[in-house]
């Protein structure tokens, strides 16, 4: 009997498990076919016009119902779809379309049922919310499990928060439909233990927040790819708006016209059959040429041009969204690093989008390159760490973001403070919850969730320091009543560690002054031109705007001495030879500033026993841009 129940038992957990794996897009019909967005429990956009499409036999009816809401249309002609490996399916058919008027948010379940002679297609439990878009690479596309959040799957059974996900979908043109096998979510699935676990761990702690806060319907469209760079998200025709992407974009058209699919195989396969060679394996197969891993065909690599906004997002234009969240920036920070290029991009890319789903108040909110788990700055290696070029990325997206037109509300929201070991920080619930509580406040209006930052406003040299001035108060959210993490350089362009301190401040005048003025110093640089503040891959920085713990005080730089990045977008910026030297640069510097300070140890305290003094005593001589 003990051994009928386990065997019951067993049959059942499989059952279940193969349930959970085997998802499949919704079923269709033989000839009448949605676009593979569509499926049961989705969430449709409150709002804004329905826009529902698909594929039959050209020149039938249509006829759509969704509620009380009827359309019709007569399907067009028979024409080529693209869809990569899949376009035969799409073969002889042509596209249908129907625009249903705008709903207000709903939890009651709708039934979407679209007819075409003899064939249906019916959807059950849709509902009307708010969906947002989960766009970037592996940093936001980490499941909830393999987080610092993997207990909150266990409060994730939520009806109205709904998941879809895409993956491994990039693509050298853009596709008209999503291939079923890279929807991992099977289509639209309501939020369980199961589903969020699995779903962008960034992604899930954003949604969740904003469901239970708002109580509408969310839906949450997962579009992120690992090992990304910016420029495979932008859209195509984006690239020739600027001389700058356009000359990178004839560089990848070049590659692609002078592509070997055939001898790329032979390349390959030689590579493997190399290695089984040395391991003493099976020779492998030949790769078949018209389906080689992607990273190496180009156009499609996800390191190209519109590759994944050809297959992840650019697929589903025309399904209304609410917003987006996007979290990249370590495939454009390594090796290849071009800060002007990104800068451009993210603004080209955040254009596109609005663009692309007809809406210039479309939210987007960007959540900065976060803290490359390697070596975190300190003191012991400051001017050594302050040569990574991160920053650069993180300068790039915030400035990017800032130009793109539009009319949306938009946020970019540092996360170099988040710091944690490895390529893949484990701490994603700090990235979710600021993202939400900045839309929960600046978007859907709820009290309590306001998100104020400071910018730097001025900048200004006084005898050998560097007096800094903010448009709101920047302190530690821990009690530290010291700034840390700035550095200081004269004309040489040399930037050695600083030592910082607030500029004091009168009771009476404690509301308009306090934590708005701070000095910084170096015993090395006599003649100081130029600040940074929280410049490293993994900085030292420890200000909060208002000292709050949510808004840190976004990186910044008072200089104009940017990284090299050369006109062929062939050739690296910066060779190995130069970033060898960059560094011992560095390293030089960092001992100079050792032994210096070794030297003047004394006279460096009672420096700064002064200069906590030294501006209150001469506040009348110093204008300040409050």
């Amino acid at each position: 009997m003990k051994t009928t129940l386990q065997t019951i038992a067993a049959i059942f957990v499989m059952a279940l498990l193969t349930s959970l794996s085997s998802a499949q897009v919704e079923p269709q019909a033989k000839i009448l076919k949605l676009h593979n967005i569509f499926s049961s429990d989705m969430v449709l956009q409150r709002g804004k016009p329905i826009v529902i499409w698909g594929w039959g036999k050209p020149g039938d009816k249509v006829s759509v119902k969704f509620g009380t809401d009827t359309a019709t249309a007569v399907v067009a002609q028979a024409a080529p779809v693209n869809v990569f490996g899949k376009s035969e399916d799409y073969a002889g058919k042509g596209r249908w379309e129907v625009t249903l008027p705008e709903r207000e948010a709903s939890t009651d379940p709708q039934t979407l049922s679209v007819n075409s002679g003899t064939e249906k297609v019916e959807l059950t439990n849709i509902v009307l919310g708010d969906v947002w878009v989960m766009h970037g690479q592996s940093n936001m596309a980490f499941p909830l499990r393999s987080t610092n959040g993997r207990n909150l799957a266990a409060q994730a059974n939520l009806p109205n928060l709904r998941l879809y996900s895409i993956s491994n979908n990039e693509q050298a043109s853009l596709q008209d439909d999503i291939l079923p096998d890279a929807v991992t979510t099977g289509g639209w699935v309501v939020s369980s233990p199961e589903t969020a676990a699995e779903f962008a761990a960034i992604g899930y702690v954003f949604g969740s927040h904003i469901q239970r806060s708002v109580g509408i319907p969310i839906g949450l469209i997962k579009t992120a790819r690992g090992g990304a760079s910016i420029e495979s998200m932008v859209p195509l025709h984006k690239f020739d708006e600027d001389p700058l992407t356009k000359r990178y974009a004839d560089h990848v058209k070049a590659k692609m016209a002078a592509f070997d699919p055939e001898a790329e195989a032979d390349r390959m396969w030689q590579i493997e059959k190399d290695r089984a060679k040395r391991k003493n394996q099976p020779e492998p197969k030949r790769p078949d040429p018209k389906n080689l891993r992607s990273w190496n065909v180009p156009g499609k690599s996800p390191s190209d041009m519109a590759s994944v906004h050809n297959g992840y997002f650019g697929v589903f234009k025309g399904y209304n969204i609410m917003g987006v969240l996007f979290h990249q920036g370590y495939n454009n920070v390594a090796g290849d690093c071009r800060p002007k290029r990104y800068g451009k991009l993210m603004k080209l890319m955040v254009e596109g989008w609005r663009e692309d789903f007809n809406d210039p108040n479309l939210a987007v909110g960007v959540i900065g390159f976060c803290a490359d788990g390697g070596q975190l700055q300190n003191q012991e290696n400051f001017e050594e760490r302050s040569t990574d070029t991160g920053p650069y990325i993180r300068e790039g997206q915030r400035l990017g973001l800032a130009n793109a037109a539009g009319t949306g509300p938009t946020v970019f929201i540092p996360a170099y403070d988040v710091q944690a070991p490895g390529l893949h920080p484990n701490k994603k619930r700090e990235h979710g919850w600021r993202a939400a509580r900045w839309a929960l406040g600046e978007i859907y209006g709820l009290d309590g969730f306001d998100w104020k930052s400071s910018e730097l406003v001025s900048a200004e040299p006084k005898d050998d320091m560097m007096i800094l001035t903010f448009d709101g108060r920047v302190l530690a959210d821990d009690g530290e009543k010291i700034p840390r993490g700035f550095s200081i350089a004269g004309e040489d362009g040399k930037f050695y560690l600083a030592h910082a301190r607030f500029q004091p401040w009168e009771k009476k005048d404690a509301r308009q002054q306090a934590n708005r003025t701070i000095r910084v110093w170096s015993p090395l640089v006599k003649k100081p031109v130029a600040v940074r503040y929280g410049w490293g891959n993994c900085p030292i920085g420890n200000l909060k705007c208002n000292g709050d713990q949510d808004i840190p005080l976004p990186s910044f730089r008072t200089d104009d001495w940017d990284l090299p990045e050369g006109e062929d977008p062939g050739v690296r910026p910066i060779s190995k030879e130069d970033g060898k030297q960059r560094i011992a640069d560095a390293k030089a510097r960092l001992e100079e500033r050792k032994l210096k300070e070794a030297e003047m140890a004394k006279e460096i305290l009672e420096r700064l026993k002064t200069l906590e003094k030294y501006v209150q005593s001469t506040r009348s001589n110093i204008e300040y841009d409050l």
